[in-house]
């Protein structure tokens, strides 16, 4: 520690209390150190094949030397613009000393916009002192500069100027003066207040959450001692009634004496597990739609290992939604059912039901899309990683595995928003060593799963890459899908904050569906614009007119709701038959229940 950060530390009222235990905690933090080194190297000796490789660089090498070789043929800009940063420096330093030396009262003049809610200069700290404001207005200038050169670069295409914003922003975020001890006002106060044992603690987190890993870092987003996937999140009754070797179909048991005719099936998405849709019974979508009436099967999709590396897109549509159809109607006798699908798994039975209306046999007599794309050529953040080098890089990964792996997945999703899921865990509990909170939404998003190598590749290159789906030219068992013959009536959802399946995006395939569309805008994100209880009274929704045209065109013609959209939802699935029988027995005496709700695969750890 150099005596400047000693110096910042005393302006704050910040000194070592005990200079024998400090002594004591920092010989201990190296010594966890090192255990945490050889927790992350133990794995990697064994399986060096297994771990990063360099494939996964290359992409934002690629990228940023593409960027510097459009700086060098325009070095007239850049020296324009590094002239305003060294003006913006020295106004900065200039005022700060006349402020380091008592000349001005108040705070530095601000020469850069800092949002008031933006959490990582939280701290009075970071205006009230001159040192943390010096440093807090210096990242935000560099960090704006380097922003504006990739906003200014000439001779890139808009992909590629997308990725280049992309990976400056997550050097940009990495850097900010609030992700190290002796940069922020709050780690050196938790640092000096226990005379260093935060440090010692989080060094402790960190190598739990390495081998929590197996040889990666998992980051520790919330308590999950809290949480048992059957104790306290997806708990709602019900019974696995059939099972293969992709899905689990689970019934739920009636809470109510009657019940619609008409079942609903719900397809989630593979690429994480079912329960995002039965959280704690105060959030789960499943029980709200069992209480309403509704008879909800539910396909809980296997967490997949080497052995199903061949299993297929069309696979996933066979025995995961075609198999489920059947077993729906042994288990009830209907043959007409409602459909749901959530993001990818809305894709999936998307494709599925242009595939039955090709094919003439078509029992889905409504659909419901959340947050679903169809149309992918304004797909959003996620095209960051996905070009033909990646995909490629991504089966050449496959291939040694057989499925892509979970925690891949998880950390391009933390990616996307780093300052919201990543660097405040590393601050929180590898720095400060303090456990989070226990966050149901998070444990299920930290619980990843594999996705097989066939299935996967499909989807990267046919839908993200040649968007072939909603163009018409994808062929799924010879047949060649036309989602303009899908005429059966759909509620689609779109969330106005999603960063996964943007409500652009979703607006744009919802157009391509050839029969009527309930299009509504959910406020909030991918997550929360979905599960959002009409108890809590959160969030918004907009209703209008069937999708046309533009998003924006379409929310200013719409109008807007306050609370949540499953009571819309719940309306409009009515509204397609509202006869009512009497409530169902699971399995209906011709399927014999295998085991209690979850189930066994739901529970599978990746």
């Amino acid at each position: 520690m150099g005596q400047e950060q000693f110096e910042a530390a005393r302006t704050l009222g910040f000194e070592i209390r005990n200079p024998q235990r400090f002594a004591h905690n920092m010989a201990q933090l190296a010594e966890e150190a090192g255990k945490a080194a050889a927790v992350f190297l133990q794995p990697h000796a064994i399986n060096p094949t297994r771990f990063t490789q360099p494939d996964d660089f290359a992409p934002a090498f690629r990228i940023l030397a593409q960027l510097q070789q459009a700086w060098l043929q325009q070095p007239h800009k850049v020296l324009e613009a590094q002239v305003a940063l060294w003006i913006s420096c020295f106004d900065l330093w200039h005022s700060s000393m006349r402020r380091f030396m008592g000349l001005e009262n108040g705070h530095a003049r601000p020469l850069t916009v800092s949002l008031p809610q933006d959490p990582r200069f939280k701290h009075p700290a970071w205006s009230e002192n001159p040192y943390f404001d010096l440093l807090r207005q210096s990242y935000l200038i560099t960090s704006h500069w380097a922003e504006a050169l990739v906003d200014m670069a000439e001779g890139l295409d808009p992909p590629t100027r997308a990725k280049a914003r992309f990976y400056m922003k997550q050097l940009v975020n990495a850097v900010a003066p609030s992700n190290w001890v002796f940069t922020n006002p709050e780690l050196l106060h938790a640092t000096f207040a226990s005379d260093g044992e935060n440090l010692v603690r989080g060094m402790q987190l960190l190598a739990e959450d390495i081998e929590r890993g197996s040889g990666h870092l998992k980051i520790r987003q919330t308590d999950a001692t809290q949480f048992e996937v059957g104790k306290n999140l997806a708990i709602t009754p019900g019974k696995v009634i059939f099972r293969n070797d992709l899905i689990e179909l689970i019934q739920y048991a009636p809470t109510t004496e009657k019940v619609l005719k008409r079942p609903l099936l719900i397809v989630p998405p593979w690429i994480n597990k079912y329960y995002i849709l039965d959280l704690s019974p105060e959030k789960s979508f499943v029980k709200w739609a069992v209480d309403q009436g509704q008879t909800v099967f539910m396909i809980s999709w296997v967490n997949p290992t080497k052995a199903l590396a061949s299993r297929s897109f069309e696979d996933y549509m066979r025995e995961g939604i075609l198999e489920a159809l059947d077993a729906v109607e042994q288990a009830t006798g209907e043959r007409a059912i409602h459909a749901l699908g959530y993001c990818v798994g809305g894709t999936l039975l998307a494709a599925t039901l242009a595939y039955l209306a090709a094919t003439g046999g078509s029992r889905v007599k409504s659909a419901t899309f959340l947050t679903t794309q169809v149309d992918f050529s304004q797909a959003g953040d996620l095209t960051i990683f996905i070009d033909e080098d990646q995909v490629a890089a991504i089966e050449r990964d496959m291939a040694r595995h057989g499925y892509f792996e979970g925690h891949k997945m998880a950390a391009a999703f933390n990616l996307l928003r780093s300052n919201d899921l990543i660097w405040p865990y590393v601050v929180d509990v590898y720095m400060k060593g303090q456990t989070p909170l226990p966050l149901d939404l998070l444990y299920w998003n930290a619980d990843s799963t594999r996705i097989p190598a066939a299935n996967h590749s499909f989807y990267l290159r046919r839908c993200y890459i040649n968007n072939d789906l909603s163009q018409g030219r994808l062929q799924i068992g010879g047949v060649t899908l036309d989602l303009s013959k899908v005429t059966i009536p759909i509620y689609h959802l779109a969330a106005r904050e999603d960063h996964i399946a943007p409500a652009r995006s979703v607006c744009l395939g919802a157009q391509v569906l050839g029969g009527p569309v309930r299009f509504v805008v959910a406020g909030s994100g991918h997550i929360a614009g979905v599960v959002n209880p009409p108890a809590r009274n959160r969030y918004q929704y907009w209703t209008g007119g069937p999708p046309a045209g533009e998003l924006e065109t379409w929310l200013a013609a719409a109008e807007e709701h306050g609370g949540s959209w499953w009571p819309d939802w719940q309306a409009w699935s009515e509204a397609q038959d509202r006869r009512r029988v009497p409530a169902r027995e699971i399995g209906g005496g011709k399927l014999t229940p295998i085991e209690d709700a979850p189930g066994r695969y739901v529970r599978v750890k990746s």
